[in-house]
């Protein structure tokens, strides 16, 4: 249990050790605090040093390029709709970064303070003040300077953009604030470190979102803008944005919803600094985490005895534990979450991408069942050198072949609704719908084939995954890796040739009225080809097994 600071503890004489100067501000002793932390991270290591210079300048250089290009759109119809919807953005990157990034600032934990006597409202005042010292804000600062400056005209407009940069630039570091506050516990605890994995994830499909966005709205020329608008009507109530059209208010002579708007920034501020007061205090009066530990482990325990809803409807004997334990790891590992991640995402942008920009195709919802198929690829080094109690239970190719089975089961309870979505929804926004069926069918039976070929992969190009770092092969293996994964992709399209001939067939015949048996047709024969391709595999693994674990235990 975290001990606070007794209110006797606080109001100690003056020449008490807890007692403060009179007049003494928190601010200085914290922003020199942040201060040492960087300067002593930098010294760690050169490349840490040079990596965060070269972050810097990036960070600036944007910064410029940014502040320069809303210069240059003044006097541009329709800037404003610009200008409101980038502030809005910047918003919700502020919300979020410090879910994906808790490790980037260490006076995000207010817990390494609460040994302190510190009330928190100076905390608060404090940390808000630090939190204007970095790279993020100088960045806000110029977007916000850049905003107000295309469209800020007049005495009146000039004085409301001043008070809409300081607004916009405190809403934002005090919702950052606020946000891993209230979210210290997960930040610090293995979930945290989970959504630091998956930043990588975001980032990615956030940048080809921005960039579909830039070329749409460029390619268009200074017309794009006013495809902006309808947005802009709705995001400029919301704070810190109604304070950026606050200034385009003031500049068209509408004073009223220029104040409106500011007072929309500043009682959002005030709900934020309240929130973060009110998080902060219970943060700093509750439980540690040994004890909550303590509390999560019988509580677990009784639900791990009693046993959870989704292992109860799963099959019973070796192959339930085996799905439950395969979707476990897809939830809880790192490394594993990662790849799935990025096939669930990745799957589904394809198709998303390939619609906004015109010329796609309802074939590109293949990515869906190729993607997730190549999850079934080294099974075994997802388990690293746990694999061996894995290893111990298999003695026969029968129980090596429900083992596989399993796992491949678990991997089709997510794949096949995954395929089922991406090719309705390809259907849907790219069309034809005549092309459902042959895209559905030949998607379950590719990905049957590369579960077929991922449970022959398993068991015969092993390569083990570290769990830490940012490289998902050992060193020394990464041409098995190479060859597992081609040459596995080579082999599944070999096996689904047969159902691509067949959709062939019936197209060049005439016979369209039939090409509805191409879904039952590739669901059954995906599944027979996953079946007989992990019938093969499990004598190999049986015979394989010492190779396999000394393969996957070298991370």
């Amino acid at each position: 249990m975290t001990s606070t600071p007794s209110s006797a503890a606080l109001t100690r004489t003056p020449g008490g050790p807890a007692a403060a100067a009179p007049g003494t501000s928190l601010t200085p002793v914290f922003v020199r605090l942040k201060l040492s932390l960087l300067r002593n991270g930098l010294r760690q290591s050169t490349g840490r040093a040079v990596a965060y210079v070269a972050s810097l300048a990036m960070a600036l250089l944007c910064a410029a390029v940014v502040l320069v290009g809303l210069v240059a759109l003044r006097g541009v119809e329709h800037a404003g709709a610009l200008g409101v919807l980038l502030v809005a953005l910047l918003t919700l990157g502020w919300a979020v970064m410090p879910l994906f990034f808790p490790g980037g600032d260490e006076t995000l934990d207010p817990t390494r303070l609460v040994m302190l006597p510190l009330r928190p409202r100076p905390l608060i005042f404090s940390l808000l003040m630090v939190s204007l010292v970095g790279v993020g804000p100088v960045f806000t600062l110029a977007l916000a300077v850049g905003s107000v400056i295309m469209l800020a005209h007049g005495a009146a407009a000039a004085v409301t953009g001043v008070l809409a940069v300081v607004l916009v630039i405190l809403v934002c570091v005090a919702l950052a604030r606020a946000v891993a506050t209230a979210n210290v516990r997960l930040l610090t605890s293995r979930r945290g470190r989970d959504l630091a994995v998956l930043s990588g994830l975001f980032i990615a499909l956030g940048g080809q979102a921005v960039n579909l966005a830039s070329q749409k709205l460029f390619g268009a020329g200074a017309a794009g803008l006013s495809a902006l608008e309808g947005a802009s009507d709705v995001v400029r109530w919301i704070p810190p944005a109604s304070a950026v059209d606050a200034v385009r208010a003031a500049s068209d002579g509408a004073y009223g919803r220029a104040v409106l708007g500011l007072a929309l920034a500043v009682v959002a501020l005030a709900l934020l600094l309240w929130w973060w007061q009110r998080t902060l205090t219970t943060v700093m009066t509750s439980p540690d985490s040994s004890t909550l530990q303590a509390v999560e482990k019988d509580s677990g325990r009784k639900q791990r005895d009693a046993g959870s809803g989704l292992q109860r409807l799963l099959p019973e004997g070796r192959t339930g534990p085996v799905m439950v334990r395969m979707l476990r790891y897809a939830w809880r590992d790192p490394k594993t979450k990662m790849g799935w991640a990025m096939a669930f995402g990745v799957g589904l942008l394809i198709p998303v991408v390939s619609a906004v920009q015109g010329n796609g195709s309802i074939y590109t919802a293949f990515s869906a069942s190729a993607l997730l198929g190549m999850q079934m690829y080294n099974q075994f080094g997802q388990d690293t050198s746990a694999f061996w109690m894995v290893a111990s239970t298999i003695s026969t190719p029968r129980d090596a072949y429900l083992e596989l089975r399993g796992r491949a089961l678990g991997l089709a309870l997510a794949a096949v609704p995954f395929v089922t979505v991406v090719v309705v929804g390809a259907a849907a926004l790219l069309g034809p719908w005549s092309a459902f069926w042959d895209v559905y069918g030949l998607s379950l039976a590719l990905l049957g084939s590369l579960v077929a070929t991922g449970a022959l992969a398993s068991a015969l190009f092993p390569y083990s995954i570290p769990s830490e770092g940012n490289k998902n092969i050992a060193p020394g293996q990464g041409a098995i890796a190479w060859i597992s994964l081609f040459g596995g992709m080579l082999v599944s399209a070999v096996f689904a040739a047969p159902m691509a001939g067949l959709t062939i067939w019936l197209h060049v015949a005439g016979l369209h009225g039939l090409l509805w048996v191409l879904v039952p047709v590739g669901a059954g024969y995906g599944v027979g080809v996953a079946l007989l391709g992990m019938r093969i595999a499990a004598p190999r693994v049986v015979a394989r097994l010492p190779e396999i674990l000394a393969a996957v235990s070298k991370g």
